[in-house]
């Protein structure tokens, strides 16, 4: 979905010096240390473009934190000068990488230098293998399924009391963080502990369809049959990831009982939800599974990434997409002069959270590096840098502006408010950023089209937020299964080989024995010949 980056790899002349010193304060006495790196950066040839030397005592206070998060998964910098945000509360612009920016920030704040070596990964999987390899982090952003799966197997560090502290001003992610995203958090478990013990939300959104309305109507792309409809063969994209087809398929398996009134009116809707969109029986498996088969016949491809681009060129008229990434194509197939959309279907959507987790195996019982890595999650929390994250990435933000103003309203209104208010409509977003709040200050007046595009998809409205389930962790047993259902899909499944299949693979099965036995006899004879002559 993003390119690779790893970043504070490179070898500088910086880190030959702090090679150096870390040998240095082995071997040498420390005055001795200090005169050899005085003597040193004066002869260094590229001694102009290395920082003021520091004594080998400073450089041990340097905190080290190592980030691992999605990649392109965070401001960057490098904008242009025509990208500034010029909202009524100041300019946002984003010069350099935020996490260079946390660097002075930190400093500047705590009055101690910090070094962030920033570095990415593709899937949660990935990271989780990653971790399991022996690589080590401090601070690391995977989704919320995999962060049940690290909480359960004991790998982080549960958030400080001081980070939770509403009176500290620097406690930007407390302060700031949106009332519904808060209350998402604390009141779901894992093995009795609840998640914002340790996780700190950083992006959040749902899945959907995005479709071509030239091609398909909005009620075909508002349901997850869409991906079995024949009217759409071979036109229509699935993800290639088993949790994310798994949802799609059960929602569509179970679409009646999710959309008839005794569910949907039943008091313990959202519970009765979740159990049926995390049902892991084997039945239902081995149900999803047939289903997906069919899927797989009808749909154009499995894909993770590439949906975007084949409905920005046309290959494609529907595509199982994350909100953030249907945002993204919106945009770019709107330079290309292609209007596209966002439905929600109907039955049901998949609430998705990617957060901040504190690791064992790299924080340990280091308070400063704690401190330094909670400081990190509070300066990503700060209104102005959640902008930046989220003009950059095309992702929401979890931080609604809380404490500290209303900057992300701001920019809302910025980048989806309606000028002529006579073609506009009312968006109510009063359950994201304050549910108490009776005044309709948080009704964004905007075009009607938005209603079914980039803001729909960024913040859908409070009844899709309504039915929207979030998928649970698999455990180990079931995991096995569930993995072996979708090598039958991905792969090929032999229980769907028809009766005339088999007798097809047998006789091609013993004709290639006879072929072999025929050759081997031939040899045979053939040797017999030669030791007769």
């Amino acid at each position: 979905m993003r390119p690779l980056y790893s970043f504070g790899k490179t070898i500088t002349a910086a880190d030959r010096r702090k090679t150096f010193r870390a040998f240095a304060k082995k071997a040498m006495p420390k005055a001795l240390v200090s005169s050899l790196l005085v003597l040193t950066t004066a002869f260094s040839p590229i001694a102009g473009e290395l920082d003021l030397v520091e004594t080998a005592e400073a450089a041990d206070d340097t905190i080290l934190l190592r980030v691992c998060n999605w990649e392109e998964y965070m401001d960057l910098g490098g904008w242009e000068d025509d990208e500034v945000i010029d909202l009524e509360s100041g300019d946002i612009f984003g010069e350099k990488a935020l996490y260079e920016d946390f660097e002075d920030w930190y400093y500047e704040t705590y009055g101690q230098k910090v070094k962030v070596e920033y570095s990415c990964f593709g899937t949660n999987e990935e990271l989780y293998n990653m971790l399991t390899l022996g690589d080590t982090y401090d601070l690391v952003c995977p989704s919320e399924y995999m962060i049940m799966k690290l909480m359960s197997e004991d790998w982080l560090v549960p958030y400080s009391d001081e980070f939770f502290d509403e009176t500290n001003e620097n406690n930007y992610y407390v302060r700031n963080v949106s009332p519904f995203i808060e209350e998402t958090l604390s009141t779901h478990e894992i093995n009795g502990e609840y998640w914002n013990k340790y996780m700190a939300g950083y992006m959040w959104g749902i899945t959907g369809i995005l479709y071509n309305p030239n091609e398909m109507t909005r009620e075909e792309a508002s349901t997850w049959s869409v991906l079995n409809n024949p009217d759409f063969y071979r036109q229509v994209t699935i993800k290639d990831n088993v949790r994310d087809s798994y949802f799609a398929a059960m929602a569509a398996l179970k679409a009646d009982m999710l959309t008839s009134d005794e569910f949907v009116n039943d008091e313990n809707y959202s519970d009765n939800l979740m159990a049926e969109m995390n049902d892991v029986s084997d039945e239902t498996i081995e149900s999803i599974q047939d289903y997906l088969q069919d899927v797989k016949n009808n749909v154009y491809s499995f894909e993770t990434d590439s949906g975007k681009a084949d409905m920005i060129t046309g290959k494609v008229l529907g595509n199982y997409q994350w909100s953030g990434d249907a945002v993204y194509a919106m945009d770019q197939a709107e330079e290309d002069g292609l209007y596209l959309e966002f439905a929600v279907p109907e039955e049901c959507t998949n609430m998705w959270f990617d957060g901040w987790v504190m690791l064992k195996n790299g924080i340990g019982q280091d308070s400063a590096k704690q401190q330094a890595a909670e400081a990190f999650v509070n300066f990503l929390s700060m209104p102005e840098n959640a902008v930046r994250n989220m003009y950059y990435i095309g992702y929401t933000s979890v931080i609604s502006g809380g404490m500290d103003g209303d900057v992300i309203y701001e920019y809302l209104e910025w980048n989806y408010g309606a000028e002529d208010e006579e073609d506009a409509v009312e968006y109510d977003l009063t359950y994201f950023f304050d549910p108490e709040d009776t005044t309709g200050e948080y009704v964004l007046t905007t075009y009607e089209e938005q209603t079914r595009r980039q803001l729909y998809a960024q913040y859908p409205l409070e009844d899709v937020i309504n039915r929207s389930a979030i998928m649970e962790y698999f455990d180990s047993d079931v995991n096995a299964k569930i993995n072996q259902m979708w090598i039958n899909v991905r792969c090929y499944n032999l229980r769907n080989v028809p009766f005339w299949g088999w007798i097809i693979i047998l006789i091609a099965f013993v004709a290639m024995i006879s072929f072999f036995v025929y050759e081997k006899k031939n040899t045979i004879k053939a040797e017999k010949a030669d030791k007769i002559r």
